[in-house]
C-alpha cells in the first residue's frame, strides 16, 4: 500500500458524530469544533432521553458517547488550555491542559485534517522534529516533494542529523539540485508518493508514545489534504514502508529509490 493510498483508506473510514436533541446552532458549534477531522457531525431528535449528547460511531458501530458540554470549550477558556493535536496529549490528560472534544478524539487513531496550506504543514512538521529533537534517538523520515524544496531546509536537518543517536532521512523527487549534506541522508526516487506526498515520520526511538507522524497528498496547488496519527502501527507502517522501497543505495529507476 503506497502512502496516496493510506491516505485514501484513512479518509474513507470517515467517523460519525451523532448529536441528539441539540438546537442547530449547537450542531454548528460541533461541526466547526471538528472541521479540521475526519468526523462527519448528524443531528437527530428522540422523544426521550437526555438533551444534547453525543454518539459517536465508525462504519456504523457504537464507539463512545459523551454529552455536548464535554466536547466544546468553554466560553471563556483560553487557547493555551486547550492543547491542538500537535502536542500529542494522552488520553488520560486531565485539568486545564485537556483538550476540549477529548473524549471524541481519545478514540480516533488518526486525526485527518482538509485542507492545509503549506505554512501550517511546515509548523506541524515542526512539531514532529522538535519531538524527535527532544527524545534525541531514533529515526526521523521526511518527504520534501522535490530537492528544490529540501534545498531550503538544509541546514535545519543537517542540525537534526547531528544529534547523536538520531538517524534522519530525507526524500524528494528528482526536480532541482541535490544539496550539500553532512548529517543526513538524502533519498531521490521517480514515484508519484514521494512527488506528491509531505510526510514526516518519527519512530519514537524505543518508546511507542513518542511515535507520530504526519502525512498528506498536494491534491491541489499549495492544498494538503491528509493526517496526523499518534497510532504505533501506522507509524511503524509508513517507516517500514519508505525502508523497504526507498532505502537502497542502488541507482534509481522508475519505481525504486536511491541514496545520494
Amino acid at each position: 500500500m503506497s502512502l496516496i493510498e493510506l491516505i485514501a483508506g484513512v479518509e474513507a473510514h470517515e467517523a460519525t458524530l451523532t448529536v441528539f436533541n441539540a438546537d442547530p446552532e449547537v450542531r454548528e458549534s460541533l461541526a466547526d469544533h471538528f472541521a479540521d477531522r475526519n468526523i462527519r457531525v448528524v443531528g437527530e431528535e428522540t422523544d426521550s432521553g437526555p438533551d444534547e449528547f453525543a454518539v459517536l460511531s465508525r462504519d456504523g458501530v457504537f464507539v463512545t458517547a459523551t454529552t455536548v458540554d464535554e466536547l466544546l470549550p468553554e466560553p471563556d477558556a483560553s487557547p493555551e488550555s486547550d492543547a491542538s493535536p500537535e502536542s500529542g496529549a494522552s488520553a488520560g490528560d486531565t485539568g486545564p491542559d485537556r483538550r476540549a472534544g477529548q473524549p471524541v478524539l481519545d478514540h480516533l487513531d488518526e486525526t485527518m485534517f482538509t485542507s492545509y496550506s503549506t505554512a501550517d504543514m511546515v509548523a506541524a512538521s515542526r512539531e514532529i522534529e522538535d519531538r524527535a529533537w527532544r527524545v534525541g534517538r531514533g529515526e526521523l523520515h521526511a518527504g520534501f516533494q522535490t530537492l528544490d524544496v529540501l534545498t531550503g531546509e538544509t541546514l535545519t536537518y543537517d542540525r537534526l542529523g547531528e544529534r547523536e543517536g538520531l538517524d534522519v532521512h530525507a526524500y524528494a523527487a528528482a526536480e532541482g539540485n541535490a544539496p550539500d549534506v553532512e548529517h543526513y541522508t538524502v533519498h531521490v526516487a521517480r514515484t508519484p508518493e514521494i512527488r506528491e506526498t509531505w510526510f514526516v515520520a518519527y519512530d519514537g526511538g524505543g518508546l511507542d508514545d513518542a511515535k507520530c507522524a504526519l502525512l498528506a497528498e498536494e491534491r491541489e496547488p499549495g492544498r494538503f489534504y491528509g493526517f496526523w496519527s499518534y497510532d504505533p502501527a501506522t507509524v511503524d507502517y509508513m517507516i517500514r514502508h519508505l525502508t523497504d522501497r526507498y532505502g537502497s543505495t542502488e541507482t534509481a529507476d522508475d519505481g525504486s529509490g536511491a541514496t545520494v
